[in-house]
């Protein structure tokens, strides 16, 4: 039997992008109602093959311990029951939410008597690079699916098996719904040349989306030649302004440290105003030394909190994912705001503020995906935002920014409606 080649490999995956173009051309032309059955038959058929599923996630698993992949790692690739039950909920709540495919806003008539709106419309073709979790195929195949647009999936090889299922339960559902199935397409081989083919597919592939850890984005985002939507990095901070209230300041504070740790929209960094530091600081280090996370100070921050240990230079624009957290007194909000644009990752940051003016200066002069006020960093999801659901954060400034959901994943053209004018 001759080996399998990178060309060979190149190949197939141009012949998945190329069916897929044909499939996404259906896809513009179909019917929200076909979309949304599609997605309820792949729901019913995972249910059907749900001992399937779990039997191949079982080999997935095996095979993982046995390649001795981390704690975390066996985690995230594990689908036990619940997980199984939140995919399944998770397909019928995207066939639920609005379609925003052929949405026309913004409509002007212009003095020559045209009219002039945008139409919403699909991206196209859309590859997802991703790792380990296997909801992720559900997920993101759902997503593009209501969005009208065709999807590659090329998840990690420590998941082929459960991904496996997945994708054939939902290019059922498209077939059922009398949908091209190859709008629903899984790259089934192990081999990473497979990686390199498909960000290389200019003209066939409209955009890439990774999903994983900083190597496999730094690596899309280097090799691309199609677009990327990406966040590399989540180093989001919390600044206290003078004159917050201190116990509003202490729960957002903490709960956007420690609510999870290992997710990008958990605090790494938090800057106090000098005013506030001496009553607010030793309240907020006896929290987090409960919780048991490590804290990182200035010179400023030792003074006031026992136990802290010298923060260095790389330690503010750390993204720590994990129960360490960098800490800064500075002297007001400029000197906060010039902290984030020097260290922040571009992803989300906070305020904790009384005062109704520099929230809103903050609100305009803090460059990230997502800003608030008075809320933990903890909020910036797809689901809290209401988008339903999200395929990803971007901290790119082009196209989507922040949680991207269906509208995300859908572009705008111009619409002009006329009645016979001529251009004089």
């Amino acid at each position: 039997m001759n080996a399998v080649t990178p060309e060979d490999i190149s190949v197939e995956i141009r012949d998945m992008a190329l069916a897929g173009r044909a499939a996404a051309r259906q896809l513009l032309a179909s019917a929200t109602d076909a979309r949304n059955t599609a997605l309820l038959a792949a729901a019913d058929i995972l249910q059907e093959r749900r001992d399937a599923l779990r039997k191949a996630n079982a080999l997935d698993m095996q095979r993982a311990r046995e390649n001795t992949l981390d704690t975390a790692l066996l985690d995230r690739l594990e689908l036990t029951d619940g997980r199984i039950d939140d995919m399944l909920d998770g397909l019928r709540q995207v066939a639920a939410l609005p379609d925003p495919v052929g949405e026309i806003s913004e409509m002007r008539t212009r003095p020559s008597g045209i009219r002039v709106g945008k139409m919403r419309v699909p991206l196209g073709v859309i590859g997802i690079i991703y790792e380990s979790r296997p909801n992720v195929t559900a997920d993101a195949a759902s997503l593009c699916l209501k969005s009208g647009n065709a999807v590659i999936l090329r998840g990690g090889s420590e998941a082929l098996n459960s991904n496996a299922v997945i994708a054939e339960a939902m290019a059922d559902g498209l077939a059922a719904a009398g949908l091209d199935a190859a709008a629903v397409q899984l790259v089934q081989t192990r081999d990473r040349a497979a990686v390199g083919a498909l960000l290389g597919l200019e003209g066939l592939i409209d955009v890439v989306i990774p999903r994983g850890g900083k190597s496999l984005v730094e690596r899309v985002s280097k090799e691309a030649r199609v677009p990327v939507i990406k966040h590399l990095d989540g180093v989001c901070h919390v600044y206290i302004d003078a004159g917050a209230d201190a116990d509003m300041a202490q729960a957002i504070a903490v709960n956007a440290k420690t609510q999870r740790y290992g997710t990008c929209n958990t605090m790494e960094t938090l800057l106090v105003h000098q005013q506030e530091a001496p009553s607010l600081l030793p309240q907020l280090a006896s929290a987090y030394q409960n919780a048991g996370v490590e804290l990182r100070g200035c010179e400023i921050t030792l003074g006031y909190v026992q136990g802290a240990t010298p923060a260095t230079e790389a330690d503010w624009d750390t993204e720590y994912l994990g129960p360490i957290l960098s800490v800064r007194v500075v002297d007001d909000m400029d000197a906060a705001m010039a902290h984030i644009a020097r260290y922040g990752s571009g992803h989300t940051e906070a305020i904790v503020t009384a005062d109704y003016h520099r929230s809103q200066r903050f609100l305009r002069e803090v460059d990230s995906a997502s800003v608030m006020v008075n809320a933990s960093t903890r909020f910036a999801d797809g689901f809290e935002y209401g988008l339903g659901a999200e395929i990803g954060i971007s901290t790119d400034k082009l196209h989507a920014r922040g949680p991207v959901g269906l509208e995300g994943l859908t572009s705008q053209k111009y619409v002009v409606l006329g009645d016979g004018q001529i251009r004089s």
